[in-house]
């Protein structure tokens, strides 16, 4: 068997998967993680207590396994996050994470200093708040103190191993969505850390995702003997786990989720430079990862949840069915982390307008559900045309697993099928199959998709979408 590690925003877990790529029935375990927000954009997870949720995570899926059963473990986390470790290898920072809006300054000042579009081209990423160059200004000027306590910069994965292994890399993957990274050259990018005031010592060496560490530090081959001299290969980006786990390899197939947060990513295995609107990121050394996403996605659909004191799942979903598309004469700005893609403002604010006193809750959450489909149908137009004619679009992610409707207000926004997967795990099952074809058990991470149901988009309901996204475009530009 594969253990599976995946280390999201909102949730650690851990998975047992077979050799054909299927989970083991109760063999999963999953605790949530809640982040940290200031007043002035913070977002923040503390690395002790997400290393902690892995260990609870593994510890409960491994439970009763005997040396020999598993045979490799696969992780995957978020992108872009920041850890500072010091000399010792212990986190002496905050987990910066993505929606962490602090240094959109600092940003504005890159591009205005730097060519960007030489920039975008050579690292995949533009100079926003939610790669490393800007929080790494932001960090040298809001809090000096804590940057020359920093001796190397990491992700949650670095974190992982210091603590199992006493050692780390970086994987091609997760560097590639860091800001730094120069993906023709293979290799942390010049200028792009002379931009970020740092330098190569300050960054871990990189790897790509095959290769594997072996050996767990004392404690760690006590506690869990049947990982014992098993192979655990380093931590690839969420997004590229979940191209893989829902069938997405090639232009074919374009994998949409929707998680806290929301992208299109299309995999091809000749990148140029990406559209401005759009970036590039990698799986590996050969597979690029074209795509756009949102800063908005779960967390509106939670902040509506929490903050407007709406009923259970259920009652909700029901609820949204009975409002007509564009029927409640909102307009929203869903910006309350920042926006990414497609227009990479990470000063930007959430709005709605329209308000009256006849306004209910549940209008408010269509309306604000329907906003985040739109910035995906903006997404969407940008990277349809590199993928295949004909291709196929694969949802999957946790937040529209528990809203039909909100799965039914995307495919209207698109005016495409999308094909919605029943596999809730697909980022967890990427990371079995990429640890699998590690291990050459799996010749080719290609397949058809895992099984999934059609959510095919209602004409009419698109033609108001595509009213509402002008309503929204002329709102954004007023606001």
């Amino acid at each position: 068997m594969i253990l599976a590690i995946d280390v999201g925003t909102s949730s650690a877990r851990a998975s047992l998967y077979d050799t054909g790529g299927r989970g083991v029935a109760d063999r999963f375990h999953q605790v949530q993680l809640v982040a940290r927000t200031t007043a002035d954009g913070g977002v923040e997870h503390d690395a002790a207590r997400v290393v902690d949720a892995v260990v609870a995570c593994v510890d409960a899926a491994c439970r009763g396994a005997r040396p020999g059963e598993l045979a490799a473990v696969g992780v995957t986390t978020f992108w872009h996050g920041l850890l500072g470790f010091d000399t010792s290898g212990r986190p002496v920072t905050p987990v910066y994470l993505w929606a962490d809006t602090r240094s959109a300054s600092d940003a504005a000042l890159l591009r205005g200093a730097l060519d960007e579009e030489a920039l975008h081209a050579r690292t995949g990423c533009r100079a926003h708040s939610s790669y490393w160059p800007a929080k790494l200004r932001w960090l040298a000027r809001a809090r000096p103190d804590e940057m020359r306590r920093v001796a190397r910069w990491g992700s949650i994965g670095e974190a992982l191993e210091l603590a199992i292994f006493g050692e780390a890399a970086t994987s091609v993957s997760m560097a590639s969505a860091t800001g730094l990274f120069d993906q023709a050259g293979m290799g942390w990018d010049v200028e792009a850390m002379a931009a970020a005031g740092i330098e190569p010592r300050h960054l871990f060496p990189v790897c790509d995702r095959d290769t594997a560490r072996r050996g767990l530090r004392a404690p760690w081959a006590k506690r869990w003997p049947a990982l014992r001299g098993v192979p655990w290969f380093p931590a690839v980006g969420d997004g590229a786990a979940g191209n893989v786990g829902s069938g997405c390899v090639d232009p074919a197939r374009v994998a949409l989720n929707v998680g806290t947060s929301a992208a299109l990513r299309v995999a091809t295995a000749t990148p140029a430079p990406p559209p401005p609107e759009l970036w590039r990121y990698r799986l590996d050394r050969r597979l690029s990862l074209l795509g756009g996403a949102t800063s908005e996605g779960g967390n509106v659909y939670a902040w509506c949840r929490d903050t407007l004191n709406l009923p259970g799942e259920a009652a909700l979903d029901a609820a949204l069915a009975g409002v007509e598309p564009d029927g409640h004469r909102l307009t929203v700005l869903p910006f309350l982390a920042g926006e990414r893609a497609p227009g990479w403002r990470g000063n930007r604010r959430g709005a709605i307008a329209g308000l009256s006193l006849d306004t209910t809750p549940i209008a408010i959450l269509r309306a604000a559900l329907e906003a985040v489909a739109l910035r995906l149908a903006l997404v969407y137009e940008v990277l349809a045309p590199h993928a295949a004619p004909d291709h196929t679009i694969v949802a999957s992610g946790g937040a529209l697993a528990r809203s039909r409707a909100w799965r039914e207000i995307v495919a209207d926004a698109l005016g495409r099928p999308i094909t919605w997967l029943t596999e809730r795990e697909a980022t967890s099952r990427g990371a079995a199959r990429l640890a699998l074809h590690a291990l050459g058990a799996l010749p080719d991470l290609a397949e058809a998709p895992p099984p999934g149901e059609i959510v095919a988009p209602d004409p009419a309901h698109h033609a108001r979408y595509r009213d509402a996204l002008e309503r929204q475009r002329r709102l954004d530009e007023r606001v």
